[in-house]
């Protein structure tokens, strides 16, 4: 045993290059690129033949000084140049570049390298991502065409000129805040992608002093996408701004036949046209109000209608209440099966009596905190103390439960605290729910005894529900 600890040989260095260069491949090129001096096989050998993924971050490099970026810039671009002169473009399948833009831009050799590897007889490469983070850059167009590339990122700086598209066989792709493509060039990227599947957008404001629309976020018209995931993140420019991010907000248009899954944030346009969606089967939402203007913008009745025929449902806390102040009138959920629910202590529960009852076969519901902010519109879906006014006029209308009519088979509580508020809640909910079959509840492991003992004498009306299981 004493041998083997002390062998002057590590494993490592026995490998065949072939699984060596797999090993490289899961670490940044700079990384994979410095091996070479740990043995005179590894620098001979030259490993980065056998590499099938390169991945480039300007970021990694430490400026002592502002003055300092443009000289290491072209220290790393004389990098970057180097190890793609010694990387066969044939053998590559997923390319990775962040960089910083400016005088990166004067060399044609990286661009030139990714254009020969998508146009190689036989070439691997299905994944590109490229990030540029400061000085705006001109994407090559050529790269927009590829028979190959399934896979393609872009984040932000980079300025879009697309005259034409061919990218037959991608399946997904990510805009990401890419600052420089306008509505005409986008509408040209998604037409040119005919086989797409995964369409991930990101929208941000500038500054309060010069807005612009949301582009891509606003917008999205594809036949064969089924995953799309869209983040608006334009807060309201402030009063001294003439053209507020708000007033760009007027319309969002959505008509994907085969959307199958869709995960939708942001503040509330004043419009939706969500069209052709009966494929769609999950939904996660986060719609938030703008919070410096009265009376309250927008409008989310087309898209709660559009969306009426998904099976699954997830909610922020912010859209329960964009549903309650911008919903005119709640649509039949019929195919709802599970919903989920986020709390915070900043916003309320009142629509959630409306959505209960909009839910006819609801089997699941999965809430994410139970703390809330009190209100007397929560209704008797909640545990809330209403005004003596309210309690009153429930009692002579006989309000019947929206929570007595729920068909609910099984209630999850995610991250249970036991405050005085939540146990309250648990005990409205067990007490009411009269089709309850199964109870999960996670609970801190720190005072598992304790909360497990408060929530195991609460009542339980449903004859169907015998016990709470602590997850």
């Amino acid at each position: 045993m004493s041998s083997c600890c002390c062998s002057s040989r590590d494993r490592i260095s026995d490998l065949p290059d072939e699984i060596l260069g797999k090993i490289l491949s899961l670490v940044p090129t700079k990384v994979a690129v410095s091996t070479s001096v740990l043995s005179k096989r590894w620098r001979m050998n030259n490993l980065l033949v056998h590499v099938d993924t390169l991945s480039f971050d300007e970021s990694m490099v430490v400026y002592p000084n502002e003055e300092a970026v443009s000289g290491s810039s072209d220290r790393f671009l004389d990098f970057l140049d180097k190890t793609l002169r010694n990387c066969p473009t044939k053998t590559i399948k997923k390319f990775s570049l962040s960089h910083r833009g400016g005088r990166f831009t004067k060399s044609p050799a990286v661009y030139g390298w990714i254009l020969s590897a998508m146009e190689e007889e036989g070439g691997l490469l299905e994944e590109v991502h490229l990030e540029c983070t400061r000085v705006e850059v001109s994407l090559e167009r050529k790269l927009l065409r590829s028979n190959t590339l399934v896979k393609l990122t872009l984040s932000r700086e980079y300025c879009l000129e697309v005259d034409r598209v061919f990218l037959p066989a991608l399946k997904s792709l990510s805009l990401l805040t890419v600052g420089g493509l306008d509505y005409n060039n986008y509408r040209r990227l998604i037409k040119g992608c005919p086989l797409l599947e995964e369409l991930f957008i990101t929208d941000i404001g500038a500054d309060a002093v010069d807005p612009y629309p949301p582009c891509c976020t606003a917008s999205v018209k594809s036949a064969s996408i089924k995953r799309l995931v869209v983040s608006v993140d334009m807060p309201y420019g402030g009063p001294r701004n003439e053209h507020s991010f708000r007033d760009l907000h007027y319309q969002s248009y959505v008509k994907a036949p085969s959307l199958v899954y869709l995960d939708y944030s942001s503040h509330v346009f004043m419009n939706y046209r969500f069209l052709d969606l009966d494929s769609l089967a999950e939904v996660r939402l986060n719609l938030k109000l703008w919070d410096h203007h009265k009376p309250i913008y927008g409008d989310v009745t087309n898209l709660a209608a559009g969306i009426s025929n998904i099976t699954t449902l997830h909610l922020s806390p912010d859209s329960l209440e964009a549903f309650h102040f911008c919903c005119k009138s709640m649509p039949v959920f019929k195919n709802l099966l599970n919903l989920s629910i986020e709390s915070n202590k900043k916003k309320g529960w009142q629509v959630m009596p409306l959505l209960l009852n909009s839910c006819p076969n609801l089997h699941t519901l999965v809430f994410m905190g139970l703390v809330h902010r009190v209100t007397d519109k929560c209704g008797d879906a909640c545990a809330c103390t209403p005004s003596n006014k309210h309690n009153k006029m429930m009692k002579k209308s006989k309000v019947i439960s929206c929570l007595w009519t729920c068909p609910l088979k099984v209630l999850e509580i995610v991250e249970y605290g036991g405050s005085f508020q939540e146990l309250k809640q648990m005990r409205h909910f067990l007490g009411n729910l009269e089709s309850l079959e199964t109870v999960r509840v996670g609970i801190d492991a720190d005072n598992s005894m304790f909360l497990r003992a408060n929530l195991l004498v609460l009542p339980i009306v449903s004859s169907n529900c015998n016990n709470i299981h602590f997850i």
